[in-house]
């Protein structure tokens, strides 16, 4: 079944979690560790990549290593047309919406999409919304930062993705932000779209994830507090059971 398939049938039963594993943030061997804690817990997929220059032999590295200890599918999450791996089950073809920078909405697409045919990868479309703070994916990325103080400009972009057919929209305060998107923020959406709403970002409880989730998130994304977490398996294990139905 393919990636995306297997997502859809999941959201059919339940909220899905993914964990973002950044390997710039550590090396293969660690990230290989947060990947089997994570597993544990009971993480559905994983997300590898970040906001950062990471070359295709870090990511390589980093993916085979996860491959050692868990059966579960990986996404890449590019910040360039450079972090590409075929040892990944699938790759999000994502264009962030609100860049100044036409790079980061379609040409580190177009310079990817050759080879991405070539070795037949699965891509999945995604819009990608960068909210305040912004953090180091904001900066790099020369978003224009949106401001949930006004949802209608967010509300807008959410809907220009849904009627340019992507399959997905990702809302991201940025990986280690203070503060995570507001539950009313992902409501609002959720009552303008029908797309598959992600969030990520600043998500460090159980509370706040379960919050989320009820006002409209399907999937929820966690990075950061996996990686600074002595107590892996704990940690996501609560987040994880805060977001799921049953």
């Amino acid at each position: 079944m393919k990636v995306y398939d297997e997502i859809m049938a999941k959201l059919k039963n339940d909220r899905i979690h993914m964990t973002l594993i950044d390997p710039a943030s550590q090396d293969a061997g660690k990230a290989a560790l947060i990947a089997r804690k994570a597993d544990q817990a009971g993480t559905d997929f994983f997300m590898i990549g970040g906001s950062t220059e990471i070359d295709a032999k870090s990511m390589d590295c980093t993916i085979a290593k996860i491959r050692e200890v868990t059966d579960k599918k990986i996404i890449i999450f590019p910040g360039s047309s450079s972090m590409l791996s075929t040892k990944a089950d699938a790759i999000y073809f994502m264009t962030l919406l609100n860049s100044r920078n036409p790079e980061f909405i379609v040409k580190h697409q177009a310079k990817a999409a050759p080879i991405l045919r070539k070795v037949d990868m699965e891509t999945i479309s995604m819009g990608y919304l960068i909210l305040k703070p912004g953090m180091t994916v904001g900066r790099i990325g020369e978003a224009d930062l949106l401001d949930e103080e006004k949802p209608e400009e967010i509300i807008s972009y959410a809907i220009a993705a849904e009627m340019f057919n992507l399959k997905l929209l990702y809302l991201e305060a940025g990986s280690g932000s203070p503060s995570h998107i507001k539950p009313d923020t992902v409501r609002k959406v959720r009552e303008s779209v029908e797309l598959p709403i992600i969030v990520g970002g600043g998500i460090r409880t159980p509370e706040a994830s379960r919050k989320i989730a009820k006002a409209g998130a399907d999937i929820i994304v966690t990075g950061t507090v996996a990686e600074k977490s002595s107590n892996i398996e704990v940690v996501l294990g609560d987040i994880i059971r805060s977001i799921k139905r049953s």
